[in-house]
């Protein structure tokens, strides 16, 4: 495979001393002829428990790299800048999640110490500082107003970044947080932990009625790190199972019961919709690393086509507003942009 022969012959050295967004493959073509562009990603960190990559509703892709996130324009294909918050390099300050605001005006990302920052990215200005967590932040997901945190320790904190005391709810997991998502209609959120369970919460989390409890719960045998829910199905939630299970699930997430799932025989370390298209997006790890496109008509998931280029697993993916396009970073400290057929 041509895309990934570029990377094999890099070693680790090579691709640290790269500069971020260094064009690595400037023009290429996928095995199912789209084309792709891909640029070095130095300092990502090879980490299956983190979420580093996200774009914004305005199509500016923010990536973290060690303690700094740089900030790419997807529509010019220019590197805009990029936030440094942490100083010189210590891996407790490294970025361990991120996340735009649904206006694309405010950028909220995590660190190793827990640490919850918010900076209005056009003034390169930090909005607000919290320290939420005594352990990693391992999500971050906004709903309209409120933003929402998970830590490694299983905790997650609801915050409204407008109050002087910002902390409004707060729910426990058994085990770690290793994904969290409001959503879009705000009426719940789902987080999922690294002992498989997937849990759906009333949206309603400052309401008198409000519950410390999960509306419904679901198993699967492996971490609930990919998650998503569908935009265009109010109910429905999609998981993807680890190394133990590799199989994509379909929820209804008000029932809890399983509408429909379907084995990749592979890690599943990312997951993304594409509403416009109705396709469902997944990143793997071993054995092909591969990028695979879904279509979801209920109660049919089946498989469009595969992209191919990286060549360790696909940590991350994000996609853009118009969804023409699918960006994804991987293990192997690569950056790419493929069309979306």
């Amino acid at each position: 495979n041509k895309h990934c022969f570029l990377c094999l012959h890099l070693d680790s050295n090579e691709r640290n001393d790269l500069r971020p967004f260094s064009i690595l493959n400037d023009v290429g073509e996928s095995l199912q002829g789209d084309s792709v562009k891909t640029y070095g990603a130095p300092s990502l960190l090879n980490d299956y428990y983190t979420d580093l990559l996200d774009c914004s509703s305005d199509g500016v892709i923010a990536l973290a790299l060690g303690s700094a996130v740089y900030i790419w324009n997807s529509v010019t294909n220019l590197l805009v800048g990029h936030l440094d918050p942490g100083g010189p390099r210590h891996s407790a300050l490294s970025v361990s999640c991120l996340c735009w605001s649904r206006d694309g005006r405010v950028l909220c990302f995590g660190n190793r110490r827990g640490e919850i920052k918010l900076w209005d990215v056009d003034h390169k200005q930090n909005l607000r500082h919290f320290q939420s967590h005594q352990s990693s932040a391992t999500a971050i997901s906004w709903s309209q107003q409120l933003l929402s945190s998970g830590s490694a320790l299983g905790h997650v904190l609801h915050l409204d970044p407008r109050a002087a005391a910002p902390v409004v709810g707060a729910a426990r997991q058994e085990e770690g947080v290793c994904s969290l998502q409001w959503s879009p209609g705000n009426e719940w959120f789902a987080s999922g932990s690294t002992d498989g369970h997937l849990c759906i919460w009333d949206g309603d989390i400052t309401g008198v009625k409000r519950s410390h409890q999960p509306i419904t719960t679901m198993k699967q045998p492996s971490a609930v790190k990919a998650l998503g829910w569908c935009p265009w199905q109010r109910r429905v939630i999609a998981t993807g199972g680890g190394w133990k299970d590799g199989q994509v699930r379909i929820w209804d997430a008000q029932s809890g019961s399983g509408l429909s799932s379907v084995e990749t025989h592979s890690q599943i370390c990312s997951l993304r919709w594409a509403e416009k298209k109705r396709h469902l997006i997944t990143g793997h790890g071993l054995p092909y690393h591969q990028i695979s496109t879904w279509s979801w008509e209920f109660p049919s998931l089946s498989r469009i086509y595969q992209l191919t280029g990286h060549s360790c697993r696909v940590l991350h993916l994000a996609v853009n507003p118009d969804n023409t396009h699918v960006f994804s970073a991987g293990a192997d400290r690569r950056f790419c942009i493929w069309d979306l057929l």
